[in-house]
């Protein structure tokens, strides 16, 4: 193995999700001492680490592992998401041709969200969690189009699913603002904040989180792997371990793996406070649903479980990982118009954060799982769907290092791939910016 020093990049101290106030995003362990050596080292503390935190508890209990995020858990793109927990091939993945693929994706959702369903239950976490499926839904000719792609790729793997005109949509959504929606019922809605602080203050005994800590130097030796950590005081502690699992997505090429592979990609999301009850009785649709759009490009939709509106809409390529807030100030201008568009008796309702999250794209739509180095293991480029695929990479990343074999872990290492490379700047950052600019301009009639 050779000997290598890296410097990652810390994680920016920027706004964050806005699920909960932000007083409340603090750290769940900033008091564990930490130096020394381990079995195991985790760095990132969101689904996928703490994933593979949980299954180190089940198949090596005597082992020794450290967890450890440069943020508080749910400070990142677990806790930033929109809370679905997909169980169908998402986007780039229905367009695949090979059927059997597809059905391997949706075991490995399946069984994720089985696993995740067992644990908020064994573990009592309150996350909200609602089996109540989800839309995909269409404001104009181009969302219906591709909503009927959507139907033609559930046909070709025998999946159940409901076409809804515009009526049926209002009655669920309190809104005539979209043409119709295809529903399909596997989907779970939670809130991701709640259920990555959860999963967090519920650790095996074995493994030690301290959520304060960014790894400022990642080394590479003939034994194993030295890392400083910078702890939120500002003291460092030299910590090493035999193997690590970088649960890093966006973050990977800062410890020097899969460079030039991966697209750091910003999403945008606003939240409202909940409806008082007399907006309540103003609004006509349900509580806790939830929308994705036909349309890549589009906007997704929830109404949470306690009555507050999310919207998710707007792309820009992420290079240094953050939103600026002249971008935040004009999303959150846009989200504005579009909730008071779709929702207009409810215009008064205040949105109380908007927030950017980092979500990892790759430029052949391929997503890795695997071992980059000997004794290093990551999963990468979930390209939009991290929660239930990083929950499955977590847990299996654990199984492949143990040589622990199943089925699934067969099954994830037959739909994973090589992310292809990405060109250098300034044309990376020309092209995608300029490609992304493009999908927003040809999906403008679904915003």
């Amino acid at each position: 193995m050779p000997n290598r020093t890296c410097t990652p990049k810390i994680p920016p101290l920027d706004r964050p999700t806005g699920w909960r106030p932000a007083d409340e995003i603090v750290p769940v362990s900033e008091e564990a001492a930490v130096e020394g050596r381990y079995d195991w080292l985790v760095v990132g503390a969101g689904i996928t680490g703490l994933s593979a935190a949980h299954r180190l508890g089940e198949l090596a209990p005597q082992d020794r592992v450290l967890l450890v995020d440069a943020r508080p858990v749910g400070w990142g793109a677990s806790g930033r998401n929109s809370g679905f927990l997909l169980d169908l091939p998402h986007k780039f993945d229905l367009d695949h041709p090979d059927a059997a693929r597809l059905h391997k994706i949706m075991k490995l959702n399946r069984s994720a969200i089985s696993v995740l369903q067992e644990q908020t239950e064994r573990l009592n976490i309150a996350c909200d969690w609602s089996p109540e499926g989800k839309l995909q839904g269409a404001v104009k000719k181009r969302g219906t189009g591709m909503m009927r792609k959507f139907c033609d790729a559930l046909d070709k793997i025998g999946e159940h699913y409901e076409v809804l005109d515009r009526q049926a949509c209002a009655a669920i959504m309190g809104t005539d603002y979209y043409a119709g929606a295809v529903f399909t019922p596997g989907t779970v809605l939670v809130d991701p904040f709640l259920l990555v602080r959860g999963l967090a203050l519920a650790l095996p005994e074995n493994v030690t989180l301290r959520d304060d800590a960014a790894v400022v130097e990642f080394r590479e030796k003939g034994d194993g792997f030295d890392a400083q950590l910078r702890l939120s005081g500002g003291e460092t502690c030299p910590v090493s371990a035999n193997r690590v699992i970088l649960a890093t997505d966006p973050y990977t090429a800062e410890f020097g793996y899969m460079k030039n592979r991966i697209l750091p990609t910003i999403t945008y999301a606003s939240i409202t406070r909940a409806l008082t009850l007399a907006e309540r009785k103003r609004y006509s649709g349900r509580m806790n649903w939830g929308l994705t759009p036909a349309d890549a490009g589009g906007t997704t939709l929830r109404m949470t479980a306690d009555g507050r509106l999310l919207i998710r809409n707007h792309y820009g390529y992420a290079p240094d990982y953050r939103a600026s807030g002249r971008d935040l100030a004009k999303v959150a201008e846009a989200h504005r118009e579009g909730l008071d568009r779709r929702f207009p008796a409810l215009s008064d309702v205040p949105i109380t954060s908007t927030w950017g999250g980092v979500v990892s794209l790759s430029r052949n739509h391929a997503t890795f799982f695997g071992e980059m180095a000997p004794g290093v293991y990551s999963a990468n480029c979930y390209n939009g769907v991290g929660m239930t695929r990083g929950a499955s990479s977590g847990r299996l990343l654990v199984d492949l290092a143990v040589g622990h074999k199943s089925q699934e872990l067969e099954d994830v290492i037959a739909v994973s791939g090589r992310p292809s490379v990405l060109p250098p700047d300034p044309f990376r950052s020309v092209g995608v910016n300029g490609r992304m600019k493009l999908v927003e301009w040809e999906s403008r009639s679904e915003i």
